[in-house]
């Protein structure tokens, strides 16, 4: 899995470092930080949670081997 995000389109909801706070941080500005592009197994379920409520869509995840 990696995970990407548009830094750019972020609306600062912070609902990703909540929900998810071992990948997603945010800056001083509240913009979203990606913590880490390929999570461990155990984290990959709580990728996918994120990007499905991030309000902005601004998360992708990619299912790569």
């Amino acid at each position: 899995m990696k995970i990407t995000v548009d830094r750019d389109a972020c609306i600062s909801s912070g609902i990703c470092a909540l929900d998810a706070p071992t990948l997603f941080d945010q800056d001083d500005e509240g913009v979203v930080l990606l913590r880490t592009d390929r999570p461990a197994a155990e984290d990959e379920q709580l990728a996918r949670d994120a990007a499905l409520a991030c309000p902005a869509s601004v998360i992708t995840v990619t299912e790569v081997e």
